[in-house]
């Protein structure tokens, strides 16, 4: 007689279980992360007059809704330009990143196995991502004024080499997942090490580039430290720059401020949601791995 039971073509399957702690932490990181959101949108739509210090007040919605506060933080922070000059320098960073960065994490990548010289130098460029800004500050400040790129060229300049270690240990991790028979097959086929790393390497890490734009893009989008100390004498301001003129030795006027806060947050919301679709598998294929 056969031991093994079926279930009854009538029963139905057994929900499963709720995680209750996953689904608690989960509902604790959205509040963490909505609340702040629903503030800042909130405030950027009450008038001044309209604010008040208890905290049923700054909780409630504003009982007329009003853009007044965008267009007069979109005056103070000179929006237009100071936005042009955030998207030369997070676009030009981007840019600069994607082929160099590429190019030595390839290099380094698949040189680290035949030879200690060059895994000691990737081990080297790596350690980077350990020094803080703020001990190369002065050094960099004079520097970048001796050498006359005391502005944007030069934020641009600071901003590649200070993204490449991390960007350089990405690249090499995912290239463990290229095969390096590909390779092999382009030299027998008579091309160079440059055609092949174009035609062939370039386009493969689609997703790490993906991943290497919006992690750049977000760090230097929302960096004011190293325009403010480089370009200190220069009439170009980024857009995290003019947001310091809401902020005075008296307060801080927080309507404007969260609106304008809000005006720059669009560029690169856009910006990750088209590169999204990529981030999950560069980050996974490369930064686990490596």
């Amino acid at each position: 007689m056969s031991t093994n039971t079926k279930p009854l073509s009538g029963s139905k399957p057994k929900k499963e279980k709720a995680n209750i702690p996953v689904t608690v932490l989960l509902i604790i990181g959205s509040i963490t992360i909505l609340f702040p959101l629903y503030m800042t949108v909130v405030i950027a739509l009450k008038s001044p007059s309209s604010m008040t210090n208890d905290i049923a007040g700054a909780l409630s919605l504003p009982k007329t809704f009003s853009l007044a506060n965008f267009a007069e933080a979109m005056r103070v922070t000179n929006f237009w330009r100071s936005l042009a000059n955030s998207v030369i320098i997070t676009g030009g960073t981007i840019l600069l990143s994607l082929l160099i960065h590429s190019m030595a994490g390839y290099a380094l990548g698949r040189a680290m196995g035949k030879s200690k010289k060059i895994r000691m130098v990737y081990f080297y460029i790596v350690s980077g991502m350990f020094v803080p800004f703020a001990i190369l500050m002065m050094p960099l400040v004079k520097e970048t004024a001796r050498l006359g790129i005391d502005n944007m060229f030069g934020v641009i300049l600071l901003y590649v080499v200070f993204y490449m270690p991390m960007n350089v240990m990405l690249y090499s991790s995912y290239l463990k997942n290229v095969p390096v028979a590909m390779e092999e097959a382009a030299d027998i086929d008579g091309a160079s090490a440059w055609k092949t790393y174009w035609t062939i390497i370039f386009p493969m890490m689609k997703p790490m580039h993906a991943t290497v734009a919006i992690l750049t893009a977000l760090g230097t989008w929302n960096d004011a430290m190293t325009p403010l100390v480089i370009m200190s004498g220069s009439e170009s301001t980024t857009l995290p720059l003019a947001q310091l003129n809401f902020q005075t030795q008296f307060g801080t006027n927080y309507n404007l401020a969260f609106a304008s806060y809000l005006l720059a947050l669009i560029p690169i919301l856009i910006f990750y949601i088209l590169c999204q679709k990529s981030i999950i598998g560069g980050v996974a294929n490369g930064a686990v791995k490596g």
